[in-house]
């Protein structure tokens, strides 16, 4: 069976092709970036304007890519939610035609499950139960996932998300959009823990973060020294980073100790970090287990992570109609469990 995945939550629009035999079969992705670079940030309508554009040229795409006539597939998918609402309704809308016109099953999928479970494209794949580290430019959460479909937040961001506080401190230190990447190659030439930042939320008991403590105090540090700021901008992005990593550690090790999982499985932009996959690589190493992440291409939004994600919620029986619903905010818990 092979499932046309769909990813148009923000700002890339992503497309797919999976067989549930052969595996990810194709797929394409068009960035954003540098139409929205110029606003340093995405522009929600002109977000939606592009993925109309896009949307039907990659899926001719990836059918010539695989080889494949449309009548081929068994079902689409598309990611219903969580995410800009202009945004996601064009994917939707371009999903429910296309099922429609080819009297296909449209599978309604959650983008944060989609980033959650892009993991189990690699080889070796990560086997259920395990605790799941969300880390994204929308979401930090920690998750407790027992089997395919039961998903348990154990913490989550009671302010910034991560992805958010990366490229916040990024802007402070003047790097363009998007800051994220940049930071990290401008970290890599800093030296040592030079600022000492915070470790927020350390000493509390939980799993949630908090990021904008340690935001303010990069903003601290950048007014403090704007006579030479310039030299010191390494330092800064090392610093953050280090402090960054420190708090997903000691999170991570109490969402493990909390469930007695030996298994982590890192996910969204954030996971690309070459700091924090080491630092995560390095703990469940001495916890005697095992971190797994998705390839760095398939960290950020794609549509192969919709269409994986989409293929169990079809085999499972879980299909929505050709009525275009979106969600631009869906907890994760509320979602069903796949038998």
């Amino acid at each position: 069976m092979k499932i046309l995945g769909i990813e148009s939550s923000c700002d890339e629009t992503g497309v797919a092709i999976y067989d549930d035999e052969q595996g990810l079969i194709a797929h394409a992705l068009h960035t954003q970036i540098a139409m929205h670079a110029e606003y340093g940030g995405v522009v929600p309508e002109l977000a939606s304007r592009d993925h109309i554009k896009r949307i039907v040229p990659l899926v001719r795409h990836v059918l010539s890519e695989a080889k494949l006539a449309p009548k081929e597939l068994c079902a689409v998918a598309y990611t219903a939610g969580p995410g800009l609402i202009g945004a996601l309704l064009t994917g939707a809308m371009a999903a429910a035609s296309l099922a429609y016109a080819l009297d296909l099953p449209c599978v309604p999928v959650h983008h944060m499950e989609g980033h959650l479970l892009a993991p189990l494209l690699e080889t070796p794949a990560p086997q259920f139960p395990f605790v799941a580290l969300l880390i994204s430019g929308g979401h930090t959460l920690l998750i407790k996932v027992s089997k395919p479909g039961s998903y348990e937040i154990l913490g989550q961001s009671v302010d910034d998300a991560l992805g958010e506080a990366f490229d916040k401190t990024a802007k402070l230190l003047g790097l363009p959009y998007p800051g994220g990447p940049l930071l990290e190659q401008l970290s890599l030439k800093g030296k040592g823990d030079y600022f000492k930042f915070p470790r927020p939320m350390l000493k509390n008991q939980h799993c949630n973060f908090s990021f904008a403590g340690l935001k303010t105090a990069v903003l601290n540090a950048v007014l403090e020294h704007e006579q030479d700021l310039e030299s010191l901008k390494p330092q800064l992005a090392r610093s953050f980073t280090l402090a960054v990593a420190d708090t997903l550690e000691v999170k991570c090790r109490r969402a493990l100790k909390l469930t007695g999982y030996k298994t982590l499985v890192v996910a969204g932009g954030v996971s690309a970090n070459t700091e924090i996959r080491s630092r995560l690589t390095e703990l469940m190493h001495k916890q005697q287990g095992q971190a797994f992440f998705a390839r760095k291409e398939f960290c950020t939004d794609n549509g192969a992570m919709i269409a994986f994600a989409g293929m169990q919620r079809f085999k499972a029986g879980q299909f929505g109609d050709y009525k275009v619903k979106v969600f631009p905010r869906w907890p994760l818990s509320e979602l069903k469990a796949l038998s």
